[in-house]
C-alpha cells in the first residue's frame, strides 16, 4: 500500500508536512486548491478512514500514524476555527 505525504499552507502562512498511509487522500484533496477550514477537515477525515479501511483490510489494524496526523491536523485547525473566511491551501504531494 503506498503510503504518500502532503504539504499544507495554514491561513497564518505556516506550514505543515503531513501523512497518509494510502493514495487516497488524492482522492479528497487537489494539489494547488485550497479549501474553506471547515471542508478541509471534512475532506481529510473521509481520507482518512478510507485509508484505515484498506490498512484494516490489509494488515488486521487501524493505521496508528494515520490517526495521530488526523489528531494533530485538527489541533492545529482548531487555531484557526474563529476565522470564518480561514483557508488551506494544499501545497502538492510526494512519496513516503
Amino acid at each position: 500500500m503506498p503510503a504518500i505525504h502532503y504539504r499544507i499552507r495554514w491561513p497564518d502562512a505556516s506550514e505543515s508536512h503531513c501523512y497518509s498511509p494510502s493514495l487516497a487522500i488524492q482522492d479528497q484533496l487537489s494539489a494547488g486548491a485550497d479549501y474553506a477550514l471547515a471542508e478541509f477537515l471534512r475532506r481529510v477525515r473521509a481520507a482518512t478512514e478510507v485509508a484505515n479501511e484498506r490498512v484494516q483490510a490489509k494488515y488486521g489494524f487501524l493505521c496508528s500514524r494515520a490517526n495521530d496526523q488526523l489528531v494533530a491536523t485538527e489541533a492545529r485547525a482548531a487555531l484557526f476555527s474563529t476565522l470564518p473566511e480561514a483557508r488551506v491551501t494544499v501545497l502538492g504531494f510526494e512519496p513516503a
